[in-house]
């Protein structure tokens, strides 16, 4: 998980679960008999709650008998129509560095890949994505004593394509005063037409140009582990230059207990999903009206469920 990450604790088992890896906590977050995804736009959970009263199905990849869909080859069950399972497509790729003895079934990073298909990947470490990008076009979502707040990310992001920008224009200056070295020593050479507009701009223009062709953001690093392992992954030198960024006022709505550590500390679709929702608003400045709210599509009813099974066995406060 990341920005919270699962805690791999022994679990109590919900109906037509896996009695091995998909065992489901009916321990609620604090919210108690709210619903916290009430206000959600989601598509229509009717094959959830078909899928759950049927019991499991066959992974038609490796063939092994799961709920909804198959946490290690992240492909729905047999009989499932992937017409019936919402896509989301989002602003910006999602790497999602998931730690080599991380449980699969106790992780909610394959909802991403089931729900963004397109947009998401998941690596095992020591394998990470290849990070073609500039530093300021991508981040790394994780709690730690160098991150930074979502709120201070714009500013940093801005500061960093400045750098970035201010370099490039350096370099160019440095080339043109080499052409004009070149040229008083050379032949004449003809000189390259320019429009009227493009004539008395200034250093500031320029940079300020450059800074609005600059995408906010281009790729997200997420990572998926139990606390107990993230070090040797947030540690990494790929991805110590990145910036990191932590999100401090989400609160998690995980059912598997984090003993020990803040409420702000969030399952990693939590971590995917309100990452986005704050980037929309803030980097995109646009309103939010649920464009990513499908991304919790598997996690919202697993709630309800696991909360509905706390209530009939007494554990509800």
């Amino acid at each position: 998980m990341s920005v919270g990450l699962e805690k791999t604790e022994r679990v109590e088992d919900i109906p037509h679960t896996d009695a091995n890896s998909e065992r489901l906590c009916i321990q609620s977050c604090e919210s108690g008999e709210q619903d916290s995804f009430k206000d959600l736009k989601l598509a229509s959970q009717t094959i959830l709650e078909t899928l759950q009263q049927n019991g499991r199905s066959k992974c038609p990849k490796c063939l092994s008998s799961r709920m909804f869909y198959c946490y290690s080859c992240c492909l729905l069950v047999d009989g499932v129509n992937s017409d019936e399972i919402p896509q989301v497509k989002l602003p910006l790729k999602i790497d999602i560095i998931k730690h080599p003895n991380e449980t699969d079934g106790k992780s909610t990073a394959v909802h991403a890949k089931l729900l963004a298909r397109d947009d998401v990947n998941i690596y095992t470490y020591p394998c990470m994505p290849d990070n073609e990008e500039e530093k300021h076009e991508v981040v790394v979502v994780f709690p730690g004593p160098k991150s930074i707040s979502f709120e201070d990310l714009p500013m940093h992001l801005s500061k960093l394509a400045n750098e970035k920008s201010n370099l490039l224009k350096y370099s160019s200056k440095n080339i043109h005063s080499h052409e004009a070295s070149l040229t008083l020593e050379g032949p004449e050479h003809k000189r390259a037409k320019y429009d009227d507009k493009d004539q008395g701009r200034t250093e500031e223009q320029d940079v300020g140009e450059t800074k609005t062709k600059i995408s906010p953001l281009k790729r997200v690093i997420f990572i998926d582990s139990t606390w107990n392992q993230t070090n040797k992954i947030i540690t990494d030198e790929r991805l110590q230059e990145l910036l990191h960024v932590e999100l401090r006022t989400r609160k998690t709505c995980f059912w598997r207990g984090q003993k020990g550590k803040p409420d702000t500390y969030l399952a990693t679709i939590e971590a995917i999903y309100y990452f986005l929702v704050d980037y929309h608003r803030l980097l995109l400045k646009e309103n939010y009206n649920g464009e990513y709210d499908n991304l919790l599509f598997f996690y919202s009813f697993m709630y309800r469920l696991i909360n509905k099974a706390k209530l009939a066995a007494g554990k509800l406060n």
